[in-house]
């Protein structure tokens, strides 16, 4: 099966699998994981952060972060379709009473610079306390030029308030812009980084930022069931994903754009835009969409919707494979 849906379906590769089971392990809650240690060692160094925390989902490692961030009654701004704010079941006001502020992302991923000022509560006991801004890099599929970036911790710290990055995919932001990731971090107080999507890992994000943030958020990873005792095993995978996989991700960002012309040249088919990175948007409709999903999946290619991700298993052959296939849909339906 070629499975589209995301870029999380990735299985661990033979030799990572190795590196799993040759982990060095011991009791992580009790900071004596060597494998976890050194994962967080690492991670803290590559993006020039003080300390970093081994967590289990990105989704973890974003509640943190706003735990550790905000105290009850205070507020985030997020995007309106953002990740923090609508995919990870509300845990930051359900956990820690923290008001979300959600503001629409722009059609470069960003959120509007004046929409954020606007948001912005006053000093007023009438108001949540705005504390913190939340941003997302990738933003599907779209990067975050640096300038933005700037402009963003810029008014942020005009207002006082720290900055978050959920960085699911910040590595291929920093592959499509050629930049090593502590340029993207240097704006951020907290930045969460999955190694289970376009790394290929199976489990495991970490979150980083300076010492005291980071020890707030492993008392709320304990208290929210989040301590993993020989977890080494996991890390060793995180570990072998940030050596072996990280510059493979512009192959990923090739084949989706070799896709999507080959998409654009179809009378059938069309794009929300040209992709930036490892995701491509159809722009078709329903009946259609459904009937193309239909007839992929009768040829052993899964889609969920009309968002498309490659990523380490989808290889130049399986690429050809669904070029043809939506070729030969395209001339079935116009025929």
């Amino acid at each position: 099966m070629i499975d589209l849906r995301s870029d999380t379906v990735t299985r661990p590769s033979p030799e990572m699998l190795e590196a799993m089971a040759n982990a060095e392990t011991g009791d992580d809650v009790y900071g004596e994981d060597p494998t976890v240690n050194r994962l967080e060692a690492i991670a803290a160094e590559i993006t020039e952060k003080e300390s970093a925390l081994f967590v289990s989902s990105g989704t973890q490692g974003n509640l943190l972060a706003l735990l550790s961030h905000c105290q009850r009654g205070d507020e985030y701004i997020a995007g309106q379709e953002a990740h923090t704010y609508r995919f990870e079941a509300g845990g930051g006001a359900v956990l820690g009473g923290i008001q979300p502020q959600p503001v629409p992302f722009n059609d470069r991923g960003e959120l509007a610079l004046e929409e954020i000022r606007q948001v912005i509560k006053p000093d007023d006991h009438h108001f949540a306390n705005t504390r913190l801004l939340c941003l997302e890099n990738t933003q599907s599929g779209k990067v975050l030029s640096m300038d933005y970036l700037k402009s963003a911790a810029e008014l942020a710290r005009s207002f006082n308030l720290d900055l978050h990055l959920d960085g699911a995919r910040i590595f291929n932001a920093a592959v499509k812009l050629n930049l090593n990731i502590k340029e993207i971090c240097q704006y951020f107080d907290t930045v969460s980084i999955c190694f289970s999507k376009g790394l290929a890992a199976p489990v495991g994000s970490v979150l980083v930022g300076d010492g005291d943030i980071i020890g707030r958020a492993r008392r709320w990873r304990k208290m929210v069931g989040g301590g993993m005792r020989q977890a080494g095993i996991l890390a060793a995978a995180c570990i072998y994903a940030l050596e072996h996989n990280i510059d493979r991700l512009v192959e990923d960002h090739r084949r989706t754009e070799t896709l999507a012309n080959c998409l654009n040249a179809l009378p059938l088919f069309a794009l929300e835009e040209q992709p930036q990175t490892n995701m491509l948007f159809l722009k078709l409709p329903d009946e259609v969409l459904k009937r193309l999903g239909t007839w992929l999946l009768e040829h052993d290619v899964c889609i969920a919707d009309s968002r498309w991700v490659l990523h380490r298993d989808i290889s130049d052959a399986d690429l050809y494979r669904i070029m043809e296939l939506c070729t030969e849909f395209n001339d079935r339906v116009l025929a």
